[in-house]
């Protein structure tokens, strides 16, 4: 009998630890199931979905604003609408203006790429080097149709645009009856300590995103200063270039580099002295800027592991292509700081942490 006894618990013990590992599995495998699907839809709605991330963003650095113009007796619809109409007036410039220097760039391309060419032929038969496979892949013919695309590009940037203005009045407009709502849905206790934890957030990325923007400007502004000193073509055109790049790290700042460093090359060519100093300028710039101000400035909000940034790099720039890539960095920010201010997640901020 004691024996029968024992097998039976042995049979129970055994049916209770195969239904453990089969419900993680399950869980598991409907976790795996989920982030595909969410996947998905991000890859296949971020026409939508990319520009209310944007405006999430951006609402960060609003918000305060409207905090102190609210403090002031202002009341945020007005503050809203003045905000939201300076924003817009800003944007539609600044696309004005890039459209009007894009437009130079795209008719000259095909002058400097044929240059470009030739003097990589020329160099390869100095040198004894071959260049076939170099040549064979014709980034110009890409480049080109792609500067053909422009004025496609434009409007669906428009478009984007007034989209994620909407997203960003709606988001605006419901921040005053957030903390009403977390009263009716939570304990006093409770609902304070939620509140708690979405201002310290909200600061937090804020002054990063205030700060990331910046620190990206200046890098753009000292980019076509150093250029148009030099005398290198489009210097507007890098400035920018450079300033979008500089929310990418590690890489973003070599891909800023390569495009005016070419020009150089091209335009004084057989003189290399041009190009020399070209890399030499935006190199210290790279270095000045974003290896001793950024971290000074920004201190431990960028404490990043490098793999989850490369992670983060290659997720998102698959997801949403080059603006996923710029936005991937920032996301990875304030999915940090969200983890660190909230207890039960904040071991995945130390494993998001470089230190």
């Amino acid at each position: 009998m004691t024996f029968s006894t024992d097998n039976k618990y042995d049979s129970k013990e055994k049916v209770q630890v195969v239904g453990r590992y089969g419900l993680r599995s399950q869980v598991f495998f409907l976790g795996f199931l989920s982030i595909v699907a969410a996947g998905m839809v991000l890859h296949f709605a971020r026409g939508v979905v990319m520009p209310l991330v944007v405006a999430w963003l951006i609402s960060y650095i609003f918000k305060p604003m409207i905090r102190t113009l609210e403090r002031k007796k202002i009341p945020p619809v007005l503050s809203i609408t003045a905000l939201i109409a300076v924003f817009l007036g800003l944007c539609l410039l600044a696309l004005s203006f890039l459209y009007r220097r894009l437009v130079p760039f795209a008719n000259a391309f095909p002058s400097y790429y044929d240059k470009l060419l030739l003097l990589v032929q020329e160099f390869g038969k100095t040198n004894d080097i071959p260049t076939e496979l170099l040549l064979e892949f014709d980034w110009g013919k890409r480049l080109t149709a792609w500067l053909i695309t422009l004025p496609g590009t434009a409007i669906s940037l428009v478009s984007n645009l007034f989209l994620m203005i909407v997203f960003l009045v709606f988001i605006l407009l419901g921040s005053p009856t957030s903390s009403d709502k977390l009263n009716r849905a939570f304990s006093p206790k409770t609902s304070v300590r939620v509140q708690q934890i979405i201002d310290s957030i909200s600061k937090q990325i804020g002054r990063y995103l205030t700060t990331a923007v910046v620190i990206s400007a200046m890098t753009g502004i000292a980019v076509w200063m150093a250029l148009k000193l030099i005398g290198v073509d489009f210097s507007v055109n890098w400035g920018v270039l450079a300033f979008l790049l500089n929310f990418i790290p590690y890489i973003g700042s070599i891909l800023a580099s390569i495009p005016p460093i070419l020009v150089a090359l091209v335009k004084f060519y057989p003189d290399f002295t041009p190009a020399i100093i070209t890399a030499f300028a935006l190199l210290s710039i790279q270095v000045g800027i974003g290896n001793l101000l950024a971290p000074k400035v920004m201190g431990d909000t960028l404490d990043i592991n490098p793999i989850v940034v490369l992670v983060s790099l290659l997720f998102w720039g698959w997801l949403w292509g080059g603006g996923g890539a710029v936005l991937a960095v920032p996301i990875a920010v304030v999915i940090k700081i969200v983890c660190e201010n909230i207890p039960s997640l904040h071991p995945v901020a130390i494993f998001m942490s470089s230190k």
